[in-house]
């Protein structure tokens, strides 16, 4: 039986080490850690060498910075699965094309957020196919400053759409703040229950 568990937070949270717990618990050291960082400079690959530090060595890991569902795809059903983080593979596929520009028209960019949403579906749904236990990783950036230019809003608003969909689907849903997580999933549709009565 598959089951999808989203897990919110900022930078340093506490979300990762967190999600590690709950795959860890599922798992053991039979965990699929499915990093999307990609090297693009020293401090990104010093954190890079740290996230893998940190895991136990048992962990089989699959680096893939965009076509994560591809990659879900060829897991053993039943598989325990941590995507570290869907963020990042946002950021990854808004950077993939050129021709996502700050000049670009509202059309162009409506037709590639959907397409990148389409990523994000595709994976809640080759998780439930192979039955795996995924557990997804991402950040909470709408509660900052709306940022100064074009491109950083449209990747804003994706991350929430991204994170919506997800949690829409998802069997838990927590948020950590100071290392400290509160599962927010039940909360959210009794409080909805209520405003909808």
């Amino acid at each position: 039986m598959s089951k999808l568990v989203l897990v919110l937070g900022g930078a340093r949270s506490g979300k990762s080490s967190f999600a590690e717990d709950i795959v860890e618990n599922l798992g053991g050291q039979g965990v699929i850690y499915v990093a999307t960082s990609e090297v693009r400079d020293e401090e990104m690959k010093e954190r890079i060498i740290r996230h893998r530090q940190s895991r136990p060595q048992e962990w089989r890991t699959i680096e893939e910075s965009k076509l994560v569902s591809q990659a879900l795809t060829e897991l053993e059903e039943g598989s325990v699965v941590l995507l570290d983080c869907l963020t990042v593979l946002l950021s990854n596929l808004i950077l993939a094309d050129s021709d996502l520009a700050e000049d670009e028209t509202d059309f162009t960019l409506q037709a590639k957020e959907e397409e990148i949403l389409a990523e994000v579906e595709q994976i809640i749904e080759v998780g439930r196919n192979k039955n795996l236990e995924l557990v997804i990783v991402s950040n909470e950036v709408g509660q900052g400053v709306v940022p100064p230019y074009k491109l950083g809003r449209v990747y804003r608003d994706l991350v929430g759409w991204g994170n919506q969909r997800v949690a829409a689907q998802a069997d838990e849903v927590y948020i950590t703040y100071a290392g400290l997580p509160v599962e927010i999933k039940e909360l959210g549709m009794e409080t909805r229950a209520q405003f909808s009565e």
